[in-house]
């Protein structure tokens, strides 16, 4: 029961179905994946139930490290990115009509709307050896030969930007909507330059959004695992494709399940960090 303008009011029943299903379907099998990363390895795969944690002093070995690291490179890498992309793209769109505004979303939008292994594959076309990009640089005798933008790393990157900037773009749109413009015309009377205008004007305002959003971007890409398979070939190992492997492959359910607590516990404390910057 809460009390609003001296009248109770019951909000038990409208949140029952809402705490089932996270419950259900988010709390349990995270609490079923902290259970299995606790147990051991079968002879055969699965799941040998003895409760000693062997799972977690492997995630220290130094080989898993640099996966980590090279996760966290990826993600790091395609959140600022996006940043440095979304940003002035959601600043430009929310300074459009109404009907320019719907268009732009339309345009943001239209990419999820295709199958992702069709855009995995055109965005390898279109920065392969013979790709549009390396056709048109040649032709304007920008370059003298071929660039190679198609090489693992490249080409999960762009990947991985393509994917997620909609993800960056629409929520800080929302935000950057709502920002009062005449402050910025204030700033400008008074003499102050555009970088100052952004610097003391528009960023604090904008700032919270912005760090909710690469937190958007960030929390997935950690995981991620589709787009270096389909686009980088599987030559490059992340977080994401070494969990994949050993429920898949090795069928090591406990190393892999440790991996998915470690990548829960590293996520929520990025989160935490954001939260506490939209406190201050």
């Amino acid at each position: 029961m809460r009390q609003v303008n001296g009248t109770r009011h019951s909000v038990s029943w409208t949140v029952f179905p809402y705490v089932a299903w996270m419950t259900l379907f988010l709390l349990g099998p995270l609490v079923l994946i902290l259970v299995i990363s606790l147990q051991t390895k079968g002879m055969w795969g699965g799941v040998t139930y003895d409760w000693r944690g062997l799972a977690y002093p492997r995630l220290f070995d130094l080989v898993y490290g640099k996966v980590l690291w090279a996760s966290l490179k990826l993600a790091g890498r395609t959140a600022f990115t996006c940043f440095l992309i979304g940003y002035p793209m959601a600043w430009y769109m929310s300074r459009l009509s109404p009907r320019g505004k719907r268009v732009a979303m339309l345009l943001v939008l239209l990419p999820l709307m295709s199958n992702f292994v069709a855009r995995a594959y055109a965005v390898k076309f279109l920065v392969g050896v013979d790709g549009p990009v390396n056709r048109v640089l040649l032709g304007s005798g920008l370059i003298g030969e071929p660039l190679f933008l198609d090489s693992p790393q490249l080409i999960i990157w762009f990947g991985m930007i393509t994917n997620y900037l909609p993800f960056f773009v629409l929520p800080l749109f929302v935000a950057i909507e709502r920002f009062d413009y005449s402050l910025v015309e204030a700033a400008r009377d008074l003499g102050a330059s555009w970088w100052a205008v952004w610097w003391r004007v528009i960023w604090p305002v904008t700032r919270r959004a912005a760090y909710t959003a690469m937190m958007l971007v960030f929390v997935p890409a950690m995981g991620e695992f589709v787009i270096p398979d389909l686009m980088g070939g599987g030559k490059t190992m992340f977080l994401g494709n070494l969990m994949t492997e050993q429920f898949l492959k090795t069928r090591d359910w406990p190393f892999g399940a440790a991996i998915c607590v470690f990548m829960v516990i590293a996520i929520v404390s990025a989160a935490g960090l954001v939260l506490r910057e939209r406190r201050l």
